[in-house]
């Protein structure tokens, strides 16, 4: 009975270690802090694994953080402008999750310049960042809606971020391959429209239009040209990791609330 007793004692010392163990990890990993990324194919192409030859700085990102103290969730998405992604309830299901201390990186841009109700796609934005709006009849959801400014919805993001206690990083569109004079095309407006609404709603902002231009400058056309296999928007896994690279530059330069101290 004595053997008995002690074995039974010592089953249930174990069971209560163990519950306390895995208790202890499923606490730590629900408060263990999150980067989310949304934006468009730039940032991940199709499913994210290259396929295609094409990838999105994004789906290159996590190698550089020290995934054991936060958790990277790329839930960009090609074809999505900033309104669509949020039309689509992308952006509800990261609200939902979205707790304080996470961090949200924003990259839109490319396809805000679609046409607002065209049969092809239909998700385009109003240009600038006024609170202006137009009813329209779009052919794809079969509704009507109301289109906002490319600026208003980076607004509504950062703003929906910062309710919710997360911190809101805006990067300007990565550019493309178009060069003029031996210097690659910087963006004189969706670049400029992402600054703006970073300065006035006091959310972080990385320049990767500018800091990315100033890459390609460097290597020269002929060298850039090998990052574009199919188009001049989507880079191949090389092109991908340099602007992957210009990323983790401007969050090792920079404090930003603390992401930093997550790089390894």
């Amino acid at each position: 009975m004595k053997k008995t007793s002690h074995f039974n004692l010592r089953f249930h010392l174990v069971l209560f270690i163990a519950f306390i163990l895995l208790s202890s990890f499923v606490i730590y990993e629900h408060t263990k802090p999150v980067l989310y990324i949304i934006g468009d194919s730039t940032v991940k192409n199709g499913d994210g694994t290259g396929k295609d030859t094409l990838w999105g700085w994004g789906s290159l990102i996590q190698p550089y953080f020290d995934t054991t103290k936060i958790d990277i969730q790329n839930h960009a998405i090609g074809g999505r402008s900033t309104k669509t992604f949020i039309t689509d309830k992308r952006w509800d299901k990261i609200l939902n999750d979205l707790k304080k201390g996470d961090f949200v990186l924003i990259q839109f841009g490319h396809n805000d310049a679609s046409p607002l109700d065209d049969t092809a796609r239909a998700r385009g934005t109003m240009k600038g960042i006024s609170d202006d709006s137009v009813a329209i009849y779009n052919p794809i959801r079969k509704m009507n809606e109301v289109v906002h400014t490319y600026g208003w919805y980076l607004r509504k993001f950062v703003n929906e971020t910062k309710q919710k206690g997360g911190i809101p990083i805006i990067c300007s569109l990565v550019p493309r391959n178009n060069w003029e004079n031996g210097k690659i095309n910087r963006s004189n407006d969706y670049r400029v429209w992402a600054m703006q609404i970073a300065e006035e709603t006091g959310a972080y902002y990385i320049d990767l239009n500018s800091n990315i231009a100033d890459r390609y400058d460097a290597l020269g056309e002929s060298a850039v040209n090998k990052f574009f296999p199919k188009d001049h928007t989507h880079t191949n896994k090389e092109g991908a990791l340099l602007n992957t690279e210009v990323v983790i530059e401007a969050i090792r330069n920079n404090k930003y609330k603390g992401l930093r101290k997550y790089l390894l």
